[in-house]
């Protein structure tokens, strides 16, 4: 019996083993064939565990990493297999550039162009039906522009202006994507009024209302002309926001037959003041005048408005410009106070009693520069003349409004 237990002692240690060696591969096999037993249920095991890829696909165009990427036309994301649910392009200074999703989901687009020369970055995520979520992040850098362009404006910023004050733009290159550039620029009123802008020729654009500004309202110009393709390779270089104000009402109108001006200011009539107009020969233009500059004092050659050498005066006092082929309303002091209000003698400007060195505060055209803003609006009637042209100084207002919106 002893022989046979130690047998049975010899066997059973190695059976022990076994046993031993089949519970650890058993317990170690048993993910495994957990494994196998999802793997066999198919896409629904894999479900349950969450760990199936997102059937939605994310394309951005241009590729990661790309270089001298175009300022339009070129930034496009799209979603297959599911529905984009968020689309942030910004660079790298965090500004976000606007844009949409598409109703359907599959795609998005920038509302603007980009800026020139500048990294963005893109993150993009979609969903698959199932709501499993599939995301991308690239990065790209767009060109920098050999040849650009600027829009000198006015109003300045922080100006205060009259009430027929337009936002001019003139642009340093002549622009064939009229299009393009007007939607760069943006100007809102509060009150809010609709305005328009208008093309004169390709390289100067004007907003305005369809009447004058209302006393009071506040103007912001927000101008994004940094990549902006003006003509073919030619880009803006220029982002910038202005605001200005519009003061009180004035508006004056000068009866050329009569000899006179009246002021007006926010409905009621303020002063009437005796005045020289245009002489036979050179008659003054009528319609409706901005103020678009001020000079205490200047010179006035008729070379430089076709007059050849008729006159020569280098110190006009209280000189305002009109047009910008030379009309002005100013102080004169070399004609005799006789003139004013019974005779129209100049040379298309319209003329106020004045003295030279423009010292006496008490004089006509004295009392009228301090009392005028740059935007102030001169109204001209009863010239043998024609109406000004809308482009000939800040004068759009001579310009109807079913024609200027066109």
């Amino acid at each position: 019996m002893q022989p046979i237990r130690g047998r049975a002692r010899r066997t059973g240690l190695p059976a022990l083993l076994l046993g031993a060696a089949l519970l650890f591969t058993s317990a170690c096999s048993n993910g495994g064939d957990a494994g196998a037993g999802a793997g066999s249920a198919g896409a629904g095991g894999a479900a349950k565990t969450g760990t199936e890829a997102s059937k939605a696909v994310v394309t951005v165009k241009p590729d990661d990493g790309s270089k001298e990427v175009a300022t339009s036309g070129v930034l496009k994301i799209t979603a297959t297999g599911g529905k984009l649910t968020t689309v942030t392009v910004a660079d790298t200074k965090g500004n976000q550039v606007e844009g949409k999703i598409s109703a359907d989901g599959a795609g998005w687009e920038p509302a603007r162009h980009l800026a020139s020369a500048t990294e963005y970055k893109v993150h993009a995520v979609a969903k698959d039906e199932a709501g499993r979520e599939s995301a991308k992040d690239t990065t790209f850098t767009t060109l920098t522009p050999k040849n650009t362009f600027v829009g000198h404006y006015t109003p300045e910023d922080g100006q205060t202006v009259g009430v027929g004050m337009p936002v001019s733009f003139n642009f340093t290159r002549g622009i064939t994507n009229t299009e393009a550039v007007e939607k760069a620029i943006t100007v809102t009123a509060e009150p809010s009024v609709p305005i328009e802008g208008h093309w004169f020729g390709n390289d100067r654009l004007d907003f305005r209302p369809e009447k004058y500004w209302a006393a009071g309202t506040k103007v912001t110009v927000k101008i994004a002309l940094d990549g902006v393709e003006g003509r073919p390779g030619v880009y803006g270089k220029q982002t910038r926001t202005v605001s200005f104000t519009i003061g009180r009402s004035q508006v004056s109108t000068v009866d050329a037959s009569e000899h006179t001006m009246q002021v007006v200011r926010d409905g009621q009539v303020i002063k009437n003041l005796p005045i020289t107009a245009g002489a036979p020969s050179t008659t003054t233009y009528n319609g409706q005048m901005v103020i678009s500059e001020k000079y205490k004092v200047t010179r006035m050659n008729g070379a430089t408005v076709g007059f050849g050498g008729e006159y020569d005066i280098s110190d006009v006092p209280h000189a305002m410009r009109l047009s910008t082929s030379g009309t002005f309303v100013h102080g004169n002091y070399w004609a005799s106070a006789g003139t004013f209000g019974s005779q129209n003698v100049s040379h298309g400007c319209i003329g106020l009693k004045d003295v030279r060195g423009a010292y006496d505060g008490n004089q006509p055209a004295a009392w009228f520069f301090n009392e005028s803003l740059i935007g102030d609006v001169v109204i001209v009637k009863n010239s043998k003349d024609k109406q000004i042209a809308p482009d000939n100084g800040l004068n759009g207002w001579n310009m109807d409004w079913a024609e200027w919106i066109k």
